[in-house]
C-alpha cells in the first residue's frame, strides 16, 4: 500500500513538472512570436517609407524625361506609318488590330503615355490622330485613376464616328470552315471596354499595362521588329474556347 502511494506521489510530481515546463514553452513561444511581429512591423514600416522615396524619385524623373518625350516624339511625327508599323511588330497588340483598324491607324500621328503628378494617382494614353474619313476626334484618350483599396475608376472618350464608320462593335469576316461570319472586335471597342455606369471596380486593363510599361519606352525596338515574341501574349483562352465549340456546333451541323 505505502508502496503504491509513494508510486501515485511520483506520477503527479511528474504531470505537474510537465505541465509546468509546457506553460514555460508556450510562454516562450509567444513571446518569440511577440518580438517576430514587433520586428515585421518595422520592417513593414521601412518598405512604406522606401515605396514613399520610390515614388518621388519616380516623380522627378517622369519631369525630366518629358522634354525628351516630346522631342521623340516629333521625330516620329515624320516617319510614315510609325506607330501602325511598331503595334503589328508587338506580338501581343498585333493581335488586336483588324484591318479596317490598320487603315485607321495610317492616320494616327503620336501616341502619348502620361502620369499624374502624382505617380501613384493614374495615367493617361492618348493617341493623337490626323483628320481622318472615320471619326470626327483627333484625339482619344483612356484614363486610369487608382483609387483607395486597389480600385481604378477608368474614363474614356466616345468616339465620335462619321456616318457609316461606325467599326466600335466589330466587323464581320468569314472564317474558314465555318457557314457562321466570325465576328471581329476593333480595337477600338478598348476605348468602350470598362463599366459604363459609374462603378468603380478593382480592374486590370492588360491593354493598357502593355502599351504603358513595354511599348511606350521604347517604340523603336518593335518598329525594327527586335523583340522575342514568346515574352508576350494576351490570355485568349476564352476566345479559344468559343472558337472550338463554334467549329463543334458546325460539324453538328454537317451530321444532321
Amino acid at each position: 500500500m505505502g508502496a503504491d502511494k509513494g508510486k501515485k506521489q511520483k506520477v503527479v510530481e511528474a504531470e505537474e513538472e510537465k505541465n509546468g515546463t509546457a506553460q514555460h514553452i508556450d510562454g516562450e513561444l509567444v513571446l518569440s512570436i511577440e518580438k517576430l511581429q514587433e520586428i515585421q512591423d518595422e520592417l513593414e514600416k521601412i518598405n512604406e517609407e522606401a515605396s514613399e522615396k520610390v515614388l518621388e524619385v519616380e516623380q522627378k524623373y517622369n519631369e525630366v524625361r518629358k522634354p525628351v518625350y516630346d522631342k521623340r516624339n516629333n521625330v516620329i511625327k515624320s516617319i510614315p506609318d510609325f506607330w501602325l508599323t511598331a503595334f503589328m511588330s508587338h506580338p501581343a497588340l498585333s493581335e488586336l488590330l483588324t484591318e479596317e483598324d490598320q487603315k485607321i491607324f495610317k492616320y494616327l500621328n503620336n501616341l502619348e503615355v502620361e502620369d499624374c503628378k502624382d505617380v501613384k494617382s493614374g495615367y493617361s494614353i492618348t493617341f493623337h490622330f490626323k483628320p481622318n474619313p472615320y471619326f470626327e476626334d483627333t484625339k482619344l484618350t483612356k484614363t486610369f485613376a487608382f483609387l483607395e483599396e486597389g480600385t481604378t475608376k477608368i474614363t474614356a472618350t466616345s468616339i465620335k464616328w462619321k456616318e457609316g464608320m461606325g467599326i466600335s462593335n466589330g466587323s464581320a469576316e468569314e472564317k474558314k470552315g465555318n457557314k457562321r461570319p466570325h465576328v471581329e472586335e476593333s480595337f477600338f471597342s478598348w476605348f468602350n471596354d470598362y463599366p459604363q455606369n459609374g462603378d468603380i471596380e478593382e480592374i486590370q486593363d492588360e491593354v493598357a499595362e502593355i502599351i504603358k510599361d513595354d511599348l511606350w519606352p521604347n517604340p523603336l525596338t518593335y518598329f525594327n521588329n527586335e523583340v522575342d515574341e514568346e515574352e508576350f501574349e494576351i490570355d485568349d483562352d476564352e476566345e479559344k474556347d468559343t472558337d472550338v465549340s463554334e467549329d463543334d456546333d458546325d460539324e453538328q451541323d454537317d451530321e444532321d
